[in-house]
């Protein structure tokens, strides 16, 4: 048994780790009022135009947030200093007032594939990948953590 205590560890260990993962980061916002003139930024390394990525924007609310959802812009530049942009409206709560993420304590995680379902990188070099607050209000109250996770695509 002592000999195979420190294999299944490893085992767990390794299986535990996601292989499918290419980036994946996350960013505090002001929770007490997040501006739209003050977007977070992630910046991306890509090597690899082959194969399909899924991309997902998580957004972390306060059970105090007063809205069922919110928006966010994203704007993508590229290598080239190309720039896209794109609106992703981001479900937080049922019309009851029940969140749809999970919930951990005071706060609610949640995660949104952007437009498209799954993409290539259409060139190597170096993206920037800014998220900013798309609410008519001025400043939200409420989001904590904005991220990106781009991972893989696995084929079932």
């Amino acid at each position: 048994m002592k000999r195979i205590a420190p294999i299944l560890v490893a085992v767990l260990f390794l299986a535990a780790c996601d292989g499918s993962i290419y980036y994946d980061q996350s960013r505090s916002v002001n929770e007490h009022g997040w501006l739209p003139a003050e977007p977070v930024a992630f910046d991306v390394d890509v090597d690899d135009t082959t194969h399909l990525f899924n991309f997902l924007i998580g957004v972390r609310n306060s059970i105090t947030y007063p809205y069922s959802n919110t928006f966010l812009f994203i704007s993508t530049t590229f290598p080239d200093g190309s720039i896209a942009r794109d609106t992703l409206e981001c479900p937080l709560a049922d019309p009851s007032g029940r969140w749809y993420g999970k919930r951990t304590g005071r706060y609610v995680d949640s995660r949104y594939r952007l437009r498209g379902g799954s993409a290539r990188f259409p060139m190597t070099g170096h993206y920037r990948f800014e998220v900013a607050n798309g609410m008519r209000d001025s400043a939200v109250s409420g989001l904590k953590d904005i991220s990106l996770r781009i991972e893989y695509r696995t084929t079932k």
